[in-house]
C-alpha cells in the first residue's frame, strides 16, 4: 500500500530510471514514485540496439527492464510519451508536456544522452540515420536487411563503438560499409594506436572499408534519397543511406534551465554531481549517462556512457535518495561484440594518460588480454575473447597495483596473484 507521506520522481525511463524505481521499492520505499519517460515503450535496455536486436538475434520483448506488469504491481507510476519541459526548483515540480505538474520530494535525473548531429548539407535526407532509440534500431534494421538484398551501401560517420558494431551488422546482412573516421584508427580516444588497428584489421578482413583522416562534409541526394557522401579531402563515396555515429550529448537541458550546476562540453559534459551523485540541489540527484559524478578513487569527475554505469548508478542513487550512504566508486566498464570478437573493457585510461600497453595472450589470434599503465600503475585493462577475467582486472586497477609488466603478460601468472594486498 501506498502512501503519500513523500513523492521521489524520476525523469528518465533508461535503465538508470527503471533500476532507480526499482531500488527505491526493494529498499522499503512506501511513498509515491513517479517514473516519467519521453518515449512511449516501457523502459529498455540499449546495448543490443546495435547489437543483439540490430542483427536479428534478439527479439523486441527481450529488450525490456520489467514486463510491462512489473510497475502497477510495484506501484510505480508509469507516464510514458511525457516529457519532462520544465523544472521549477522553488515549487519542487516538473511540468510535462501536457501540461501537468508533478510535485516531488526528491527528483532523479536520468534524461541519458542523444546522439550528436552532423552538421552539414544534406543530413535532412531520408537516408540519414542516428542510433539511440528502439525506433532508430527498429528502422535501421529494416534498412540493413534491405542493403543487403539489394547490394547498396551504407556510409558510417565514425569508427566508435556504436559505428563498428553497426558496421559488423551492417556486413551480416550484406550490405557494403564505409566508415569514415577523423582519427588515424578506429576507437582512437579510447583504445589508443596501439589497439586500434586490431579493429581496422578486424573490419577490413570481413570486407569494410575506412577511410581515415577525414569528416563528412556533404551529403548528396535527389528526391529526398541518399545518393553519396563527401569528406572534406574531396573523397566522394555512394551511399544509399548514412549512420551518423560521432558520439553523443548529454541530456541536460532541464537541468540547465532549473540552474543546476553542469560541466564544460570540454571536460565531458553532464549534471554535476557529487560521489552521492547528489546535485548542486540537495534534493535533486543525477544519474546515468547525464551524471559527472566526482569518482572517490579515481581523484576526477568522470561521466561514462555504458550500460553497467547506468545499471549501477540508479540503483545508487536511490539509495542516497532515501538517506544512505553512498560513494559512487564502481570501475567504469562497457562491453562489445563484433562478428566472432566479443570484449570487456575495465578502468579509465584517456588519451595522455598512460605510457605503457602490455598484453598477454595472442593478439594475431584475437585471444588477449591488453593493460594500460601509468608509471607502472594500471589504469584499464580490455580482455578479448578471454572471459572470467573482468573480476581480478577490477581488483588489480582498485588495489593501485604496479605489477611487474613481465608477469603482467605471461599467462601462466594468475591475475589475483598480483594484486597487492
Amino acid at each position: 500500500m501506498v502512501d503519500a507521506h513523500q513523492t521521489f520522481v524520476i525523469v528518465g525511463g533508461g535503465l538508470a530510471g527503471a533500476k532507480a524505481a526499482e531500488t527505491l521499492r526493494s529498499e522499503g520505499f512506501t511513498g509515491r514514485v513517479i517514473l516519467i519517460c519521453d518515449e512511449r515503450d516501457h523502459p529498455y535496455e540499449r546495448p543490443p540496439l546495435s547489437k543483439g536486436y540490430l542483427i536479428g538475434k534478439d527479439d523486441r520483448e527481450s529488450l525490456f527492464v520489467h514486463e510491462p506488469g512489473w510497475y502497477a504491481r510495484a506501484d510505480i507510476e508509469l507516464h510514458l510519451g511525457q516529457p519532462a519541459v520544465h523544472l521549477d526548483r522553488a515549487a519542487r515540480t516538473v511540468r510535462l508536456g501536457d501540461g501537468t505538474r508533478v510535485h516531488y520530494d526528491r527528483l532523479l535525473l536520468a534524461t541519458g544522452s542523444e546522439p550528436r548531429r552532423l552538421d552539414i548539407p544534406g543530413t535532412g535526407l531520408a537516408g540519414v540515420h542516428h542510433l539511440r532509440r528502439l525506433s532508430h534500431a527498429e528502422r535501421l534494421r529494416g534498412v540493413l536487411a534491405s542493403l543487403g538484398r539489394d547490394n547498396g551501401h551504407l556510409v558510417i560517420a565514425g569508427a566508435g563503438w556504436i559505428g563498428l558494431e553497426v558496421a559488423a551488422a551492417a556486413r551480416g546482412y550484406g550490405a557494403e560499409v564505409t566508415v569514415v573516421e577523423a582519427e588515424p584508427t578506429p576507437l582512437h580516444p579510447v583504445l589508443g594506436p596501439e589497439l586500434g588497428q586490431l579493429f581496422t584489421d578486424l573490419h577490413s578482413e570481413h570486407g569494410v572499408r575506412f577511410h581515415f583522416g577525414a569528416r563528412l562534409t556533404e551529403i548528396t541526394g535527389q528526391d529526398g534519397m541518399v545518393l553519396a557522401a563527401r569528406t572534406d579531402d574531396g573523397e566522394e563515396h555512394p551511399a544509399h543511406d548514412v549512420l551518423a555515429a560521432i558520439g553523443a550529448a548529454p541530456r541536460t537541458a532541464l537541468a540547465e534551465a532549473a540552474g543546476l550546476a553542469l560541466v564544460d562540453r570540454a571536460d565531458g559534459g553532464g549534471i554535476a554531481v557529487d560521489a552521492s551523485l547528489r546535485t548542486s540541489d540537495p534534493d535533486i540527484y543525477a544519474a546515468g549517462d547525464v551524471a559527472a559524478a566526482e569518482h572517490p578513487w579515481l581523484g576526477t569527475r568522470l561521466r561514462v556512457e555504458h550500460w553497467a554505469n547506468a545499471l549501477n548508478s540508479g540503483p545508487a542513487a536511490a539509495r542516497a535518495m532515501l538517506g544512505q550512504e553512498v560513494s559512487y566508486d564502481r570501475v567504469p566498464y562497457f562491453f562489445s561484440d563484433q562478428y566472432d570478437v566479443g570484449l570487456e573493457y575495465s578502468g579509465w585510461a584517456p588519451p595522455g594518460s598512460y605510457d605503457q600497453v602490455v598484453c598477454r595472450g595472442d593478439v594475431g589470434k584475437r585471444e588477449f588480454v591488453a593493460f594500460w599503465l601509468s608509471e607502472g600503475r594500471l589504469l584499464a585493462g580490455m580482455n578479448v575473447n578471454v572471459w572470467d577475467v573482468t573480476d581480478p582486472i577490477q581488483k588489480l586497477i582498485r588495489s593501485g597495483a604496479r605489477p611487474d609488466p613481465d608477469a603482467l603478460a605471461d599467462p601462466g601468472v594468475p591475475l589475483d596473484s598480483l594484486i597487492t594486498p
